[in-house]
């Protein structure tokens, strides 16, 4: 006898079970339903790894809400009131524009200078804390992203606190089929206060100059183009916002995962050279980004399944990470699993750019962590997962330290 499918809020972390654990849920999608007409939502979910690489490297689909059909999940969830998408969810050539405008500041190269000052702030961070319980996401996960990007746009690192309040007030409604009045009205108070601050800033920049990140996207040019003051802004807003966020979720899962397979945490702990892989394979088991999206720019077919245009495809990242037709044994962690490659960040045009940034972030934190606190373990409070659909993170995650 077939399981019942899962659908609608079933598939996302407003339901407990999904919250705590979606994986056995998203195998039952993937073996039986792989293409899944979800009604209640009103999309097509992809569980299967290679139907979503290749949604994901298809450049003929959208992005942009705005093209979505009437009712759809990306038009009424993702496209506000019809306004002007952020880079994330544009199409070209103002995506290819925008991208090439930023992306200089991002490349490997680029943000590997920042290495040794993402270790002082970790370092710094993390040698703060005092041996004893303590919850991971606030003193750590939550704390060392947002130092950090405050650092590269050449903002008072002091004012990590307003900026961590900001976004977590925006990502609540963000991204949430169910939207609580009062989280909306403080979100819409945290985009202006944003909004004026970043504004000041460039101002700022444009009358002083400086090195730092706001200064480069004030200064870059690409064939006599430039970026405008409100472009600035939306990608100011896209680092704090996504890039927090998806950072915090990503040393909070990758040091659960650790503390679940101490054997793997004290491999880490005496072979830092797999560090690199490591981070990878958290990338891949518990992917701080949980899912993405795409618009069918035509009617089309796809593996036999009618879909018409203007309707959204939903494909669940964390699902195509742990698809066994690609990964063996793929819910156990491995961090010297030999393919940990990953879907975690995206795929074609829209590949994230804050990768290469999240990753060193990541490794100088759980190096960081792992020197001070060899014994770390499970505190007695537990954990809690947090409900931002669409992505895979802890609310809190308390653990024991001991010199």
């Amino acid at each position: 006898m077939a399981p019942s499918i899962p659908t609608g809020l079933q598939l996302t972390p407003l339901d407990p079970s999904f919250r705590e654990n979606p994986y056995p849920i998203l195998a039952v999608l993937r073996e039986h339903d792989p293409i899944h007409r979800d009604d209640v939502m009103n999309q097509f979910v992809f569980t299967r790894h290679d139907d979503i690489q290749a949604i994901l490297r298809n450049r003929n689909l959208l992005s942009d809400p705005r093209k979505g059909n009437p009712g759809t999940f990306a038009r009424e969830i993702l496209g506000g009131a019809d306004e002007e998408p952020s880079m994330l969810l544009m199409d070209d050539p103002d995506h290819r524009r925008l991208r090439d405008l930023v992306k200089r500041s991002f490349t490997p190269r680029a943000v590997e200078k920042w290495r040794a000052r993402v270790r002082e702030v970790a370092e710094r961070v993390i040698g703060q804390i005092e041996p004893g319980e303590f919850d991971v996401i606030e003193a750590i996960a939550g704390p060392i992203p947002t130092v950090v990007i405050a650092e590269m746009l050449g903002i008072d690192p002091g004012m990590h606190e307003r900026f961590k309040q900001w976004s977590d007030a925006s990502i609540a409604v963000a991204f949430s089929p169910v939207k609580d009045p009062a989280d909306l009205v403080k979100a819409e108070a945290a985009r202006e206060a944003l909004d004026t601050f970043f504004r000041g800033e460039i101002e700022s920049r444009r009358s002083q100059g400086g090195s730092d990140l706001i200064s480069d996207l004030v200064a870059a040019k690409s064939d006599g183009d430039h970026l405008t003051e409100a472009e600035i802004v939306a990608t100011c807003d896209l680092l704090l916002l996504a890039g927090n966020l998806t950072t915090t979720d990503l040393i909070g899962n990758g040091i659960k995962a650790l503390l679940d397979s101490p054997a793997e945490a004290e491999k880490l702990r005496t072979q830092p050279g797999l560090m690199k892989n490591a981070v990878e394979e958290v990338l891949r088991y518990d992917s701080p980004v949980a899912a993405s999206g795409r618009i069918a720019h035509e009617d089309m077919e796809f593996e036999g399944v009618k879909i018409a245009k203007g309707e959204t495809l939903s494909v669940v990242l964390s699902a195509a990470n742990r698809d066994p037709a690609v990964y063996p044994d793929p819910d156990r962690f491995d961090i010297e699993r030999e393919d940990t490659h990953h879907q975690s960040f995206g795929g074609g045009r829209h590949i994230c750019l804050g990768a290469h940034l999240a990753r060193l972030e990541a490794q100088e934190t759980f190096a960081t962590l792992l020197a001070r606190f060899p014994s770390l373990k499970f505190g007695a409070r537990g954990h809690e997962h947090a409900s931002s659909p669409g992505f895979r993170g802890l609310k809190e995650l308390w653990v024991q330290a001991d010199r």
